[in-house]
């Protein structure tokens, strides 16, 4: 959804005119505003979203800067801080803070530092992939367009991306490295990692000092290369995108104003933020967006999804399918790197010598069990064979043993039958009657006489 100056209602900009009218008339009633405010050259000849990107490609823009909030890291799942429901600060009650802002402040940290640490668990990168908007940066660098990137937001998905580290200025800070609160000892980022999702709270290993991720917290100095950027970057600007941020907190919401007044301004977020508003407004100071000034002709405000807005940008420059294919081809190379990464990360890791050795120790004790239980496996094995065998011999010889016997019995019991049989039979035999000597003599005679030839 694209919002321009001239869609705001005819009663919005009666009013806006006669309040700009009065405020305009008080401040060079008191000279309050410079030449250059008074004549107010003429930016864009179209004040709408087309009219900004002819003269984009008309004028030959190549110092862009980009300014991005919170807003354009929510499509990769990271909360953002403002937003009623979902946002970080709406969602903080279970740490139980005196007020949401609490987890951020020094005082609270170094009384309680706990919940941070909770919380940076739940949000800390390399979890995320990096999206449209992050990508849409990256090419504007690659196309030599970029002056410089500055952002809000602590996730490192700018890194992630590939937005070159000079580009980029973490103006909030960023988990990428740590320091410990006293000594300043610096820590980087694997380290602080390990330590927090273990849940540890990371302690300096040279001082008892908490090791605290190089965020910056209220209360704390921006980093020195945003102080030393925004004085050369601003001054040469010739085009500033304004994505996903709510523009409330100082002083990066006041970058807005450090652009020339030739430099045209494009804010691609939710909803219209960073307008002029307040008493200094009313004496030419803090300058602000001004969408709906009726001497607007800079300031275009694109409404809706921050990663639509960018696509339908590369869209419209000419680069909208390379950047759809740069996505596509590094969400898959992310996706092919945390995968590896699982199986290799032992490898990655530095050695634990001392781990080592107790891991050797383990394993030595493992094989030594082993090798117990094989040697009771194979003794019980041999005596289950030497028992196996005895038992067979014992068979075979309780079976000689039996056939013998039986042998025996059935050679006993054999003679026993002949000897019955035999008796039986001289029972059964007649008694002999003696022979008379006749018939003996007889028969002898008879016998020659027929032996005779």
């Amino acid at each position: 959804m694209t919002s321009h100056s001239s869609n705001s209602s005819e009663g919005s900009r009666s009013d806006n005119s006669d309040l700009n009218a009065i405020t305009r008339y008080i401040a060079e009633k008191f000279g309050l505003v410079d030449k250059e405010e008074r004549e107010k050259p003429k930016i864009l000849d179209d004040v709408s979203f087309d009219g900004l990107i002819n003269h984009i490609k008309s004028k030959d823009v190549t110092k862009i800067i980009t300014m991005a909030g919170a807003g354009i890291s929510t499509s990769a799942g990271i909360p953002d801080f403002r937003s009623p429901g979902s946002g970080l600060y709406d969602n903080l009650q279970k740490y139980e803070l005196p007020h949401p802002q609490a987890i951020f402040e020094l005082d609270f940290f170094f009384d309680n530092p706990k919940p941070f640490f909770v919380l940076a668990k739940e949000l800390y990168p390399g979890s995320f992939k990096p999206t449209p908007c992050h990508y849409f940066i990256r090419l504007l660098a690659e196309k030599g367009k970029l002056l410089r990137h500055y952002t809000q937001n602590i996730d490192t998905l700018e890194r992630v991306a590939g937005i070159p580290d000079e580009k980029l200025v973490e103006a909030h800070g960023t988990f990428h490295t740590g320091h410990c609160v006293l000594c300043r000892k610096e820590y980087t980022q694997n380290w602080i990692k390990e330590k927090i999702f273990n849940d540890e709270i990371p302690i300096c290993t040279a001082c008892p000092g908490i090791v605290k991720p190089d965020i910056v917290f209220f209360g704390e100095n921006l980093p020195d290369k945003f102080h030393h950027c925004i004085q050369k970057d601003f001054k040469q600007c010739d085009l500033l995108i304004i994505l996903g941020s709510s523009l409330v907190v100082q002083p990066f919401a006041s970058l807005v104003d450090r652009v020339p007044h030739t430099c045209p301004r494009l804010l691609i977020n939710r909803e219209k933020v960073g307008q002029t508003s307040g008493i200094m407004s009313m004496f030419g100071f803090g300058g602000g967006l001004e969408f709906d000034n009726p001497d607007n002709s800079r300031d275009i405000a694109w409404l809706g999804d921050c990663d639509e807005g960018c696509i339908l940008l590369a869209e419209k420059l000419g680069f909208g399918e390379e950047l759809k294919k740069l996505i596509s081809e590094e969400h898959a190379r992310i996706d092919h790197e945390n995968l590896g990464g699982q199986e290799n990360k032992k490898a990655k890791e530095p050695i634990d010598i001392k781990a080592t050795e107790e891991n050797l120790t383990e394993i030595t004790d493992v094989k030594e069990e082993i090798n117990e239980i094989e040697v009771t496996n194979v003794k019980k094995e041999i005596n289950i064979n030497e028992t196996t065998n005895v038992q067979k011999e014992l068979t075979v010889i309780k079976t000689t043993n039996t056939k013998e016997k039986n042998i025996a019995e059935f050679t006993n019991t054999k003679g026993n039958k002949q000897d019955i049989v035999k008796g039986e039979c001289s029972k059964r035999k007649s008694p002999k009657k003696p022979i008379s000597p006749g018939v003996t003599v007889k028969h002898s005679q008879k016998q020659k006489e027929l032996e005779k030839p």
